[in-house]
């Protein structure tokens, strides 16, 4: 039975979940399997539909979820999405917000996190946490993503129950913004790596040794990572479905890392020649 507050019965938050792409919907999709109430929407309707039969409730806009729900979670493509869904017509932003709060698994700019933050907060009271996530999509599957925080410890510490159904590690990082900068970070390395990996199996190929081996051959060894034994066989196999990420979202991402780096005087030299070499691919 529903409580006040934004609670059900039980004393647990009523959730809710704006997005249900390729992260979205497996978080969304644990958080009911643990007994959630969850309310969702999607710009898509047809991709609530499998959760609406799970148990999930549907909205027909953003409005209705945040009406309905004290932490509303979202994971958006952009910047201009994440505008949308707060500031638009029926966003986040046209209900009464106070003690509710946002947490946006989007990967956006640190400084688009930070204005609508305080533009939301200035709106209707809502709180925001920037919490972008790391593990792609067989993360968000098996709840083991990794989420870096921006925002207040204390709503960081009201979400951390929910958030940790969804991932095996959320890291508070500091204030609203900080999540996306660490986000950042975690491009460069795994934007670099990728590359290098791809190199890697290729020489390995042509040298006419059985790449699919690098994987155990390298297991435990300084060149070792979660990349190296999820990506290789991959690549070695030519497998491209399922997906585990989109091209462009790396790129939106590392564009980021150059602005960012620009702004603060941090050579990144290596960002800036992936993000040649895949733009290369994308247009291939």
């Amino acid at each position: 039975m529903a409580g006040i507050s934004g609670t059900d019965g039980a004393g647990a938050a009523k959730l809710g979940y704006l997005g249900l792409g390729m992260m979205g919907f497996p978080m969304t999709r644990r958080l009911l399997k643990a007994g959630h109430d969850v309310t969702v929407w999607n710009r898509s309707r047809g991709k609530a539909t499998a959760l609406i039969e799970a148990g999930a409730r549907a909205a027909a806009n953003p409005r209705e979820v945040a009406a309905s729900a004290s932490i509303i979670f979202m994971c958006l493509t952009d910047a201009a999405a994440v505008e949308e869904v707060v500031f638009g017509t029926d966003g986040l932003a046209t209900v009464a917000g106070a003690s509710k709060l946002v947490v946006d698994f989007s990967s956006i700019h640190p400084d688009a996190a930070r204005s609508i933050a305080a533009r939301l907060k200035t709106a209707n009271g809502m709180g925001w946490i920037d919490a972008p996530v790391s593990g792609g999509s067989k993360g968000a599957e098996e709840g083991t993503l990794a989420v870096m925080a921006g925002g207040d410890a204390a709503d960081i510490e009201k979400v951390r129950p929910y958030v940790l159904v969804m991932a095996r590690r959320l890291t508070h990082m500091g204030p609203v913004g900080a999540g996306q900068t660490t986000k950042l970070c975690n491009q460069v390395i795994v934007g670099c790596a990728m590359a290098v990996l791809a190199e890697a199996t290729r020489l390995a190929v042509n040298a006419g040794i059985d790449a699919k081996r690098l994987p155990e051959a390298l297991a435990g060894g300084f060149a070792d990572s979660i990349p190296l034994q999820l990506f290789v066989p991959r690549m070695v196999q030519g497998i491209h479905s399922p997906p585990l990420g989109h091209i462009s979202t790396m790129l939106k991402d590392l564009d980021t890392v150059v602005d960012v780096a620009h702004d603060t005087s941090s050579p990144v030299p290596m960002s800036a020649l992936e993000i040649y070499k895949l733009s290369a691919v994308q247009t291939r």
